[in-house]
């Protein structure tokens, strides 16, 4: 998986359910997805983005192991003050207020590092340690992809036989499966079955980063949403 800021519930469920879990960080950064910025809840309604601003000079060509994060600009304090939505409304606040000023008290350069240390320190606040991965600190010689749907075919190859590989149901469109099939290796998709649950006195807002979901739902009810998931 490439790497997500504080990804939204599906992207943590993948983590939970999988025992080794790789950040693709040597393919093209796409903007206006989720690498450096996610969805909290906006004041009134609807939704915000927060997010870490990059360098200009990460042109369209960057791979997203090369994005470099601009910090010259308060990003970090911008980020802690767009949560003052949740302070009248989320009986979780404080505590998950000092899990993200604690999260973002480190210092990194890129974006891939923060990511990483960002799902870690999720993991660890749900009690799930696992084992994350930067495929461009792994020192893997895999064969050259042909397409975008033998990344990680091409790594598991390379890690090992046997082996059972899990992409979020959103693949289905691109993966040849065949080409799995073929190299004996399992392939599933996994398909998140969010529920709702309260975010105050507001109309529920889907997809939202896992810290809305830390906001308003104990440890337990998360693990219980992450578990709700299919393989197809």
């Amino acid at each position: 998986m490439q790497p997500y800021f504080f990804p939204y519930l599906g992207y943590i469920s993948l983590i939970k359910h999988t025992d080794r879990f790789i950040l693709l960080d040597t393919v093209q950064f796409i903007r206006r997805g989720w690498i450096e910025r996610n969805r909290i809840l906006k004041q009134k309604e609807g939704w915000l983005y927060i997010q870490v601003p990059l360098k200009k000079d990460n042109g369209r060509s960057t791979l997203i192991k090369d994005c470099v994060l601009d910090n010259s600009k308060p990003w970090k304090e911008k980020i802690l003050a767009q949560f003052s939505i949740y302070k009248k409304i989320a009986p979780n606040y404080v505590d998950t207020m000092e899990f993200l000023e604690k999260t973002l008290s480190k210092n990194f350069v890129d974006i891939t590092s923060l990511d990483k240390h960002i799902l870690e320190e999720i993991c660890k606040y749900l009690d799930m340690p696992r084992e994350i991965s930067i495929f461009s600190e792994m020192d893997l010689t895999i064969e050259k992809p042909e397409d975008s749907d033998e990344w990680a075919l091409n790594i598991c190859k390379c890690i090992g036989s046997k082996l059972t590989y899990i992409n979020p149901s959103g693949g289905k469109s691109f993966f040849d499966r065949s080409k799995y099939d073929n190299a004996d290796i399992n392939m599933y998709f996994h398909e998140l079955q969010i529920k709702d649950y309260k975010q105050g006195y507001r109309e529920f807002e889907p997809n939202l980063s896992i810290l809305d979901a830390m906001m308003f739902n104990t440890k337990e009810e998360i693990h219980d949403m992450l578990d709700q998931f299919q393989l197809s």
